[in-house]
């Protein structure tokens, strides 16, 4: 049996665009706090609108007709997301990637902002290395990509098409993180650290780790707390962290985008 979809009430984060056109397709995502697709989400605008995630986790729909600051709220559940809403053109540009992250991580989405990209997820082509990527989410301006399973660490050529129509293609550099760190249960006052090593680059990286049981473990630098590779061969970050109470230690790591490269 296929694994069961995560249920709508487990349903937390909302991967909206950053920018859309008025009138033009549009799709959003909905993920769980374990960043998992939602389906049968009911996500609400600010304008009144109301779209529902579909088995896939994301909802297409038509960006309002209104230029402007919207809102998007997961029904029940507070916090926001926002998107600018902006005018349309009068002819649609050729697909062209502005600004992309230099350093992803490979196991977390990333954000392209561009032109010429497809409303519609799906109908978007986007390869790293020749393998496919998944699109989250999409407006003609802005694109959310999650890189293939077996996407090696280091640089890779990404290229985008709508349509089947030309490519527009950016270098990026993809980084695995992986957490070096001794499970045992910790104690009261006890002091450790947690190495997390990078692989794909000798440059120096900020990371941002999230104390997920802060009731047991306090992270020296607060929650979150923030850290930045050592650069080199052995491209290690360290996070220290003191016990408050025996148990064990639950914390996420993710990479933080830094240097943006717009295209020349």
């Amino acid at each position: 049996m296929g694994q069961q979809p995560p249920p709508a009430k487990n349903a937390r984060i909302i991967l909206l665009p950053h920018k859309m056109i008025s009138g033009d397709r549009t799709t959003l995502a909905v993920l769980d706090f374990g960043g998992r697709l939602t389906p049968g989400v009911t996500v609400a605008f600010s304008n009144g609108d109301h779209v529902t995630t579909n088995a896939t986790g994301r909802a297409a729909f038509v960006a309002p007709l209104t230029p402007g600051v919207l809102y998007a709220t997961i029904q029940g559940r507070p916090g926001r997301v926002q998107t600018e809403v902006i005018p349309s053109a009068s002819s649609k540009p050729p697909t062209e990637i502005d600004h992309a992250p230099h350093f992803a991580s490979l196991s977390d989405r990333f954000e392209l902002q561009g032109h010429g990209f497809c409303g519609d997820a799906d109908k978007n082509t986007v390869q790293l290395n020749g393998q496919p990527a998944l699109v989250l989410a999409a407006s003609s301006e802005s694109l959310a990509i999650l890189p293939p399973a077996d996407l090696n660490p280091g640089p890779a050529e990404l290229t985008v098409s709508c349509n089947k129509f030309a490519a527009g293609s950016v270098r990026m550099v993809f980084l695995a993180l992986s957490l070096q760190a001794d499970t045992s249960p910790l104690q009261p006052g006890q002091k450790r650290a947690l190495t997390v090593r990078v692989t794909g680059s000798s440059e120096r990286v900020t990371l941002e780790a999230h104390n997920l049981a802060p009731d047991v473990a306090a992270l020296d630098g607060g929650n979150p707390a923030r850290a930045v590779s050592s650069g080199g061969p052995q491209n290690v970050a360290i996070f220290p962290l003191t016990g408050k109470q025996h148990g064990n230690i639950l914390v996420s790591i993710r990479l933080l985008p830094g240097i943006v490269r717009g295209q020349p």
